[in-house]
């Protein structure tokens, strides 16, 4: 008797795997599940999870570069941050989705913005070497700042246009008001990002300022764009 666990018979693990393996390549399957309301409940829990996993993973990254305990808080907040954007901007998006004719329940929307999501994730996963990389070999707080604020911007340009797509190709839709639907799906895009900025912002610091002592949350003040036009301007003087 072998005493070497198989990963094959553990049916939640095989589960989770086969979610992001779906995702990744094989989404048209998956939004047709979706779709057919096939195992919903699973499907947003393997999709949070794959997200809460991997924005504490790049959290803890990005926050070692300052100490060990801002490595443990950005490993929290990271997934709060995003997972509760989600939470915030969902009753609008059902809602008003509803009134312009959208047939899908309350779920199917928390799972199609929960793949976004997870895709956000998993990009920032991908991106976390080139991170390591930079966090042993560089010491400029302002480049290591942008650059992962890049790389954000990336992964989460990524996993909206991944979500904008994905929304779209549901089949219980009414196509007399499609026009409407993709407008108003613009503008909430848009509020998304505001909403999560904005969130971002409140729970900093994420990196953690060199020469500043460890905080949990800093003072509320300014706004993050002032403060990425701050940085470029301190990074092109030195």
């Amino acid at each position: 008797m072998s005493l070497i666990p198989d990963p094959t018979r553990d049916p939640s693990k095989a589960k989770r795997v086969n979610t992001l393996t779906s995702i990744l390549q094989d989404r048209e399957t998956f939004v047709k599940e979706v779709s057919e309301g096939v195992d919903l409940k699973r499907k947003l829990i393997d999709l949070n999870l794959i997200a809460a996993v991997s924005f504490a993973i790049y959290g803890a990254i990005i926050g070692s570069q300052h100490s060990l305990q801002q490595a443990v808080s950005s490993a929290i907040k990271l997934p709060i941050l995003f997972l509760l954007t989600a939470a915030i901007c969902m009753p609008t998006l059902f809602i008003f989705s509803s009134f312009f004719g959208s047939k899908r329940s309350l779920l199917q929307n928390f799972v199609l913005l929960a793949m976004g999501t997870a895709m956000i994730g998993v990009a920032m996963v991908g991106f976390a070497p080139i991170t390591v990389f930079f966090s042993i070999t560089s010491r400029n707080y302002e480049f290591f700042k942008l650059l992962n604020v890049g790389f954000f911007t990336i992964a989460g340009s990524l996993g909206v246009l991944f979500f904008y797509r994905m929304y779209g190709q549901l089949t219980d839709e009414n196509p007399a008001t499609a026009g409407s639907r993709k407008t108003f799906l613009l503008l909430w895009l848009l509020l998304y990002a505001l909403v999560g900025t904005q969130l971002g912002w409140t729970l900093r610091p994420f990196f953690g300022s060199p020469g500043l002592p460890f905080e949990v949350v800093r003072q509320v003040g300014g706004n993050f764009y002032l403060d990425i036009i701050q940085s470029l301007r301190q990074l092109m003087s030195d």
